[in-house]
C-alpha cells in the first residue's frame, strides 16, 4: 500500500462525532422512520427497532469504527488490509456513495426551492389561485381521489413540471439546475479543506435541526388534534408484530439510518487519534440517531393529528409516504399554521442541514479513496487537493444534471430503488462477513485493544461473531424474496428502464466479485496458496514487485513457482511502521 504520510486528524474530538451524528442522521430520520411507524402498528414498531438498535446497530457501527480508526484508512484500503479477499466491498462502498451522492443532492435542491418559495405571503402551496393549479385543485384536502391538494400541485406542477412518464424525460428545469449548482457550491465550500473544514461547519449542520425539531413539537402540540396524531405513534397495536416484515423492516431502518456499508463513517474515523475512545463515538452517534428518529416521529405524527383534524378524516387514511411525506404533507399542514413563512422557513432550513450533513459524508468517501490509493500522482495533476475535491463536485453535477429535467423525479426514483435498496444489502452481507467471521472477532478485539487498551465486552463478541452475521443474511433473503421493481406512485416503470436500474445496481456489486479475481490474480502460489493468503489480513500490503512467472504463472522455470508462504504473512500488523 503507498503510505499517506501526515495523515490529517479532527481538529477536536467532538467534531468527528458532530460529524458521524450528521451523517447518522438525515433526511431519512425525518420521512423514512414515521412512514414505517404509520404503517406497521405505531408504538409497536418502536419495539424491534429498539431490539435492532441494541443487537445490530451499535455493534456493527462499533465494527465499523474500530476497522476505520485502527488502519488509518477509507474503506478499499481498510478492507484490502483486513480481507483482502474482499477487498472489492470497499469499492463498491466507494461506488454507492459516489452513486448516491449525484442523485442526494435533489434533494437538498427541492430544499432550497421550498426554503426560498417560503419567503412569499401567502405561501405558494396555499391555495389554488395559481397558474399551475388544475380544475381539480382544493385548498382543503379531502380524502377523493379525484381531487388533489395545492400543496400536491405545487410539488407535482410548479417545482417538478413533472412528465407522465420516464419516456417524456423533458427539459432541463433550469430554476432546479441553479440550485443544484448552488447546492453543489455549498457542499465544495464545506469540504474543500477536508476534516479541517468539515469540522467546523458540523458545529451549525449537525445542532441546528434539533432546536427546530424542538420548536417544531412545542407549535405542533398546541395545534388541534395533534393529541390524537401522538396517541397514534405511541399506543402500540400488538398484532403488528406477528408479521416478519415488521422486524425485518425495523432492521433495514437501523441499517441504513446509520449507514452501515456506505463507507462513509469508516472514512470519517479514518482522520481519528489512534488511541481514541471509539466506543464512547459509537454510543454516542447511534443512540442520538434513533433519540431523533424518536423526536421526528413526535414531530410529525402530531402534524398528522392536526391535518386529521382539518380533513375530517381518521389518521390512518391520511397518504403518507416517501418525498411527499416532507414535500406535500407537511407543507400542507403550514398553510394553516399560524405565522406559516417562519414555520416553512425554519423547517427547510432544517432539511437542508440535515441532507447537507449526509452529502459531506458521501462525497468524502471518494475523496478519502482516491487520496489513499493515488496520493502522490492526484497531487501531481491537480496540485491542491481542493482542486481534486472540485473536480469530483463537478463530475458529480454533471451526473445528476437529468435529476433536474423535467422527468427527473423518475429518474431520482429510480437510482434510489436500485442503489438505497438493492445494492446496499449486498455490500452489507459481504462486509460483516469479511470482518467478523473471516478477519475474525479475536483479531477485531486486538485491534481495539490496542487503541483504547480495552477488550470489546462478551455483549459485542458475542453479537459480531453469532447475531449479526445471520441477522444480515436474513435481511438480505427477505429483501431478495419481497423484492418489488421500481415504481413512482402509481407509475410503473417499463421494463427497459428497470434494466437501466439493474446496471445502476450492478455498478456498485460488480466490484465485489471483480476485486476477488485481481486478488487471486495478484497473490503467489498454487491455487489454494492463493486463497489462504486472500483471507490473510496485510496480505496485498507485503507482495514484493516479482515477474509474472514468480507470482504462479505458467512461464519460467517450474521451481520458481514454489512460493514460501511465510514471506508475506506479518508476525504483527505493522501498525506503526505504516500509519
Amino acid at each position: 500500500m503507498e503510505e499517506q504520510p501526515n495523515r490529517p486528524t479532527w481538529s477536536k474530538q467532538i467534531e468527528f462525532t458532530l460529524a458521524g451524528i450528521g451523517c447518522a442522521v438525515g433526511l431519512g430520520n425525518i420521512w423514512r422512520f414515521p412512514y414505517l411507524c404509520y404503517r406497521s402498528g405505531g408504538g409497536a414498531f418502536l419495539v424491534p427497532y429498539l431490539l435492532m438498535l441494541f443487537v445490530l446497530g451499535i455493534p456493527l457501527l462499533h465494527m465499523e469504527l474500530t476497522v476505520g480508526q485502527y488502519t488509518r484508512r477509507g474503506p478499499v484500503h481498510a478492507l484490502a488490509i483486513v480481507c483482502p479477499l474482499f477487498k472489492g466491498v470497499g469499492m463498491a462502498s466507494v461506488a454507492i456513495s459516489f452513486i448516491m451522492c449525484t442523485y442526494y443532492n435533489l434533494v437538498i435542491t427541492w430544499a432550497l426551492y421550498y426554503l426560498f418559495s417560503s419567503f412569499q405571503a401567502p405561501l405558494p402551496w396555499q391555495t389554488c389561485n395559481n397558474t399551475w393549479n388544475t380544475p381539480n385543485c382544493t385548498d382543503h384536502a379531502t380524502n377523493s381521489s379525484y381531487s388533489s391538494t395545492a400543496s400536491q400541485e405545487f410539488f407535482k406542477y410548479r417545482m417538478l413540471q413533472q412528465t407522465s412518464g420516464v419516456d417524456e424525460i423533458g427539459t432541463i428545469r433550469m430554476e432546479l439546475c441553479l440550485l443544484l449548482i448552488l447546492a453543489w457550491i455549498l457542499i465544495y465550500l464545506c469540504i474543500f479543506k477536508g476534516v479541517k473544514s468539515t469540522g467546523k461547519v458540523v458545529y451549525f449542520t449537525a445542532l441546528f435541526p434539533y432546536v427546530i425539531l424542538i420548536a417544531l413539537l412545542i407549535n405542533n402540540a398546541q395545534l388541534p388534534g395533534a393529541l390524537e396524531g401522538i396517541k397514534f405513534f405511541i399506543l402500540p397495536k400488538w398484532e403488528k408484530l406477528l408479521s416478519l416484515e415488521v422486524w425485518v423492516n425495523a432492521a433495514a431502518q437501523i441499517f441504513n439510518s446509520i449507514g452501515i456499508g456506505f463507507g462513509s463513517l469508516m472514512a470519517m474515523s479514518s482522520y481519528n487519534s489512534f488511541h481514541n475512545n471509539v466506543l464512547k463515538d459509537t454510543l454516542t452517534i447511534s443512540i442520538i440517531n434513533s433519540l431523533t428518529s424518536i423526536l421526528a416521529g413526535f414531530v410529525i405524527f402530531s402534524a398528522f393529528g392536526y391535518m386529521s383534524y382539518l380533513q375530517g378524516i381518521p389518521v390512518t387514511d391520511l397518504a403518507v409516504d416517501g418525498p411527499g411525506l416532507v414535500y406535500v404533507v407537511y407543507p400542507q399542514a403550514f398553510a394553516n399554521m399560524p405565522v406559516a413563512q417562519l414555520w416553512a422557513v425554519l423547517f427547510f432550513l432544517m432539511l437542508l442541514c440535515l441532507g447537507l450533513d449526509s452529502e459531506f459524508a458521501m462525497v468524502e468517501v471518494l475523496v478519502t479513496s482516491l487520496l489513499d490509493e493515488f496520493n502522490q500522482k492526484l497531487l501531481q495533476i491537480f496540485r491542491w487537493k481542493e482542486l481534486l475535491v472540485l473536480a469530483v463536485c463537478g463530475a458529480a453535477f454533471i451526473i445528476g444534471i437529468p435529476c433536474v429535467m423535467e422527468g427527473g423525479i423518475y429518474v431520482f426514483q429510480l437510482m434510489d430503488h436500485y442503489t438505497a435498496i438493492v445494492s446496499i444489502m449486498f455490500l452489507a452481507f459481504f462486509e460483516v462477513i469479511a470482518i467478523c467471521w473471516i478477519y475474525g472477532v479475536k483479531q477485531l478485539s486486538s485491534n481495539l485493544e490496542e487503541m483504547t487498551g480495552k477488550r470489546p465486552n462478551v455483549f459485542f463478541r458475542a453479537c459480531w461473531l453469532v447475531i449479526a452475521p445471520p441477522l444480515i443474511t436474513v435481511i438480505l433473503i427477505f429483501s431478495i424474496i419481497q423484492f418489488k421493481p421500481a415504481r413512482y406512485e402509481d407509475y410503473v416503470f417499463p421494463p427497459w428502464a428497470q434494466g437501466i436500474g439493474w446496471v445502476i445496481a450492478m455498478a456498485s456489486i460488480i466490484w465485489i466479485p471483480l476485486a476477488a479475481f485481481h486478488t487471486l490474480w495478484l497473490l503467489p502460489g498454487s491455487f489454494m496458496q492463493r486463497l489462504k493468503l486472500s483471507i490473510t489480513p496485510y496480505a496485498l500490503s507485503n507482495i514484493p514487485k516479482m515477474p509474472y512467472y514468480e507470482r504462479g504463472g505458467n512461464h519460467g522455470d517450474q521451481d520458481k513457482n514454489v512460493i514460501s508462504l511465510h514471506n508475506y504473512l506479518p508476525e504483527k500488523p505493522p501498525v506503526e511502521a505504516e500509519f
